[in-house]
């Protein structure tokens, strides 16, 4: 898939954790797995609008899009 999910780099860069994070944006653990490892089909701009605001990033930061 060329639209690639950067949300282990950022987390990282504010230090934050999974439990943290999926606690503070009301999702399981499972959930944001599959949104950090690239799995996910879709994003919804709610999670997505959260993700932004928790994180202080833009949505740039978190998706990139690469070609094949």
């Amino acid at each position: 898939m060329p639209i690639v999910v950067n949300l282990d780099v950022v987390m990282a860069k504010r230090k934050m954790s999974s439990t943290e994070l999926s606690e503070r944006l009301g999702i399981t653990m499972a959930n944001l797995s599959i949104l950090k490892n690239n799995k996910a089909k879709a994003v919804r701009f709610s999670t997505l609008e959260s993700l932004c605001e928790i994180l202080n990033c833009q949505p740039g930061d978190i998706l990139a899009y690469e070609e094949k």
